[in-house]
């Protein structure tokens, strides 16, 4: 007897239109008929649903920026710009690709480990803030301002002394490769000062990836009080603080949606209870799968069904070098389902238990292990849903040279 295991919960905002799964008004067998399968089918209806609901959630004058890293889409991106107050990038590469998108420079700020000179000296001459993460990355900053004769915008990315509970990655509370240990702050803010660098504030970010409200609540709260005593040991105000993020979305069985409301509450109540050391200090929050990752569907159509010793494999024309997070190989521990459907079938009732495989030649590449799913067969789409962030740029696409999924924006 196979035991069928559940799938995640499938995102809202999604409809049916004849029997099977639409995107944006479009029926799946449309959108893989008129762009090929596999095929990253990403909402901008959702995007801007999901933004106008942080909106209303968040204190008004909050910023809100996306973390382009979970989608860099080039079509996407140009509408997260729109939609953003600011974008946060990780690399000289990002960098150009946020440009090209059309972010203007003194709304994009750089974190990351490990920044090259190169890219030390594109962010400069471009005007974006560089979140510093060691005092040596300060100093050549300051060297390669001076060598360009341009005045470097500089934050300190903080490594806090503190986590965000529940986080599915924890960025803060120990040894990190991230940030700037406590001790070391306060010194590197006045090197930038007496260099004559623009200092920009705080960045500080404890986790990501967390359900919990209390938890980020609690840990916006130690972000504040951080940010206070940093700004104090200094002796002056940060003009800007980013506290991170950490807003995760449901991917698993059992998962329940964030509360933002209540995040959003809690955090009015504690800007408008500021230390007169940051009442002049403008705050941002930086998300990036919360804001996109629930508006990006996977389609992949089944090339094969095939029996093995009780057992029923749906195998798609896709896989892990597509979605390496659905197949449990991008950090997770234990494997456990996405939210997976049959998208040509997406009103039918489970009547079988199948797995869904990709075409690599590894028992790694399992989208879907044991679910309870329709009776498909070739020609079927599969959907894998919160495909809208660490998807298609966080996957192996070349892996026994496949290579990558087509994309699109659809309304």
């Amino acid at each position: 007897m196979i035991k069928t295991k559940p799938t995640g919960p499938i995102p809202s905002g999604y409809a049916a239109i004849d029997g099977e799964l639409a995107v944006g008004g479009q029926k799946a067998s449309v959108l893989v008929s008129e762009n090929g399968s596999p095929l990253f089918v990403y909402s901008r209806g959702c995007l801007d649903a999901r933004m106008a609901q942080l909106r209303t959630a968040m204190p008004d004058g909050l910023d809100l920026h996306y973390a382009m890293k979970a989608n860099p889409f080039q079509p996407v991106l140009r509408h997260m710009v729109g939609l953003a107050d600011g974008i946060d990038i990780a690399s000289g590469g990002e960098l150009t690709m946020a440009l090209e998108a059309g972010a203007t420079p003194d709304h994009v700020s750089f974190a990351g480990p490990g920044k090259r000179d190169a890219e030390l000296e594109q962010a400069i001459q471009a005007g974006v803030t560089i979140n510093l993460e060691s005092p040596s990355e300060c100093e050549r900053a300051l060297r390669i301002g001076a060598a360009c004769d341009k005045r470097p915008r500089l934050a300190i990315r903080v490594n806090p002394d503190f986590d965000l509970k529940g986080s599915g990655m924890k960025m803060g509370g120990g040894a990190k490769p991230f940030g700037m240990d406590i001790e070391l702050v306060a010194p590197t803010v006045k090197r930038i000062l007496d260099a004559g660098a623009n200092w920009r504030g705080f960045h500080i970010f404890a986790g990501s990836q967390a359900l919990n409200a209390d938890a980020i609540i609690e840990t916006q709260a130690q972000t504040l009080d951080l940010a206070a005593r940093l700004a104090a040991a200094i002796g002056q105000s940060p003009e800007h603080v980013n506290l991170g993020g950490g807003f995760g979305i449901p991917y698993f069985p059992g998962d329940v949606s964030l509360d933002v409301d209540k995040v959003g509450k809690a955090l009015s109540k504690q800007l408008a209870q500021l230390p007169e050391i940051l009442s002049s200090t403008r705050f941002a929050i930086e998300l990036g799968r919360y804001l996109v990752g629930e508006a990006g569907v996977y389609l992949t159509e089944i090339v094969d069904r095939k029996e093995s010793q009780g057992q029923t494999f749906l195998v798609t024309d896709g896989g892990l070098h597509h979605q390496l997070a659905a197949s449990g190989n991008f950090g997770t521990v234990v494997r456990r389902n996405y939210p997976a459907a049959i998208a040509s079938r997406f009103e039918e009732e489970a009547v079988e238990t199948a797995s869904i495989v990709g075409c690599l030649c590894t028992p790694l590449d399992r989208l879907s292990d044991n679910a309870a799913m329709p009776k498909a067969d070739v020609g079927d789409i599969v959907v894998i849903f919160c495909a809208g962030a660490y998807g298609a740029s966080a996957s192996p696409a070349n892996f026994l040279g496949q290579g990558p999924a087509k994309e699109i924006l659809v309304d």
